[in-house]
Parts: structure tokens; sequence; C-alpha cells
């Protein structure tokens, strides 16, 4: 197993398992010298399914695979009824 670096995987492409394109990584976030979830700014078509939001914070127990690319599982995608946790514009 290859070990990356968290600096290694920051703009890496974020794909569903189901093989849609979600959007790229922004960001870590850390608690506890443990990452707890990531920041992705959304691409493709997946911002309409989102409510519009630019970027989302995908907790880390929801990604199956890093390589070249960032693999999340589906169930990670929010429901649109939901309320959507969005990036403030500052941050983005």
């Amino acid at each position: 197993m290859r070990i990356k670096k968290v600096s290694d995987v920051m703009g890496f492409k974020v794909y569903t398992d189901s093989g849609d394109f979600f959007g790229e990584i922004e960001e870590s976030n850390l608690s506890d010298n443990r990452i707890d979830g990531w920041r992705i700014k959304v691409g493709g078509n997946v911002m309409s399914v989102i409510g519009g939001a630019k970027g989302v914070i995908i907790p880390h127990q929801f990604v199956k695979a890093v390589g070249d690319i960032f693999l999340i599982n589906k169930s990670a995608l929010p429901n649109p009824d939901s309320s959507i946790e969005e990036i403030p514009e500052d941050l983005v």
C-alpha cells in the first residue's frame, strides 16, 4: 500500500463510486491528528443536485479509495431536500 501525504492529494479529482465526477479536493479537516473530513470544490452537474453550493465537506468515512483520484461513496452526496453545509464565500 502506498501512503500519501495529505498535501499530495490537494487538487485531486473526486468521483463517486458510480463514476460521476464530483469535484476537486481543496482542503483536509484534521481533528486529534487524524483526517476528519475533506473540503471539496464541487464541479460538473453535481452543483444542481446540492442546491448550487460551491463546495461541501465530506466526512472521511465516505472515502472509499485514494490513488490517482479520490473515490467517495455515493451516499456521501447530500440529500437535496436536507440542509447543506456550504463553504462561506471568503473561504472559497
